[in-house]
């Protein structure tokens, strides 16, 4: 699937576009852009697609997209809802050069070009740095002339200092390798986000994208680089990782209400996929 490229509009007095959400589909679909993307999620959660990437994101998370990496959030439906919670979203999109062609030559700034050529995999900020960097996003959203600059090199110098953050796309996924077919992936990311903690048989998921089941398992390896079953898998387990931090209910409920049939499977692909047991994930997060 070739994302929808984007245009940003950056106003001709600004270097660079700031955008203040409050409404949970503002490109809610498979995209792209030249520019780079900081984006803050004050209040809001569900499903993101990073690359080869898929995990969820919460209220408090901070977010740097490089140049030309697909991406799109999809919000949980209960945002959606008539009466639902507001989603509350700052985010700012910028080119490699918006300070100058020679700005990231500086010897000074050879951390913030270091984290400009990672950012091209997506970057999830972690530690003190995103509080701080979700502050300053806010501070943007009221700021006029070369106030906003010195904010923007104030949020990208903490990236760069503290270095704390997750490299979310694989080394191995190449933007390049779609085609075309948009809408047919977006049915498939959307139904599949929505259907994902119950079975999802294989005639189907096929009928949603309008080809036979044989073509189906084919079509999406080559489009997306994992199997349709490997890709059910990373949205369990990442709902799993949501309620492990949001609830309190026992791991056997977690693993049937997460989709999994069975708990020794549950554990088994959790620890695969994140690296550590459900018990010990919990126990990190709240340390």
């Amino acid at each position: 699937m070739k994302p929808q490229l984007l245009k940003m509009h950056t106003e001709p007095r600004c270097s660079f576009s700031f955008r203040h959400d409050l409404v949970p589909h503002i490109n809610n679909h498979w995209h792209l852009h030249a520019e780079l993307e900081l984006i803050y999620f004050k209040s809001g959660e569900g499903t993101q697609f990073m690359g080869d990437n898929i995990s969820t994101f919460k209220s408090g998370d901070v977010v740097l997209v490089g140049p030309n990496l697909p991406h799109y959030w999809r919000f949980s439906d209960s945002f959606f809802e008539e009466n639902s919670m507001q989603v509350n979203v700052f985010v700012a999109h910028f080119p490699q050069n918006f300070l100058g062609s020679q700005f990231l030559d500086l010897p000074e700034n050879i951390e913030i070009k270091a984290v400009f050529e990672r950012s091209k995999r997506g970057l999830r900020i972690e530690g003190k740095a995103r509080s701080r960097v979700g502050a300053i996003l806010e501070q943007l959203s009221q700021a006029e002339r070369s106030q906003r600059i010195l904010l923007m090199i104030e949020a990208l110098t903490v990236i760069s200092s503290e270095q704390s953050y997750t490299e979310l796309s694989s080394h191995g996924f190449r933007p390049g390798d779609y085609t075309d077919e948009n809408e047919r992936l977006q049915a498939i990311f959307d139904y599949s986000v929505k259907h994902f903690r119950h079975g999802i048989a294989l005639e189907e998921i096929a009928e949603v994208a309008n080809i036979s089941p044989n073509s189906f398992c084919r079509y999406f390896k080559s489009r997306t680089g994992k199997t349709y079953s490997h890709y059910l898998i990373e949205l369990r387990v990442g709902y799993a990782c949501r309620l492990l931090i949001e609830t309190n209910i026992c791991l056997k409920r977690l693993c049937f209400e997460s989709g999994f049939n069975n708990f020794s499977s549950f554990h088994k692909y959790f620890k695969t996929i994140t690296g550590r047991s459900p018990l010990m994930y919990q126990k990190e997060f709240m340390m």
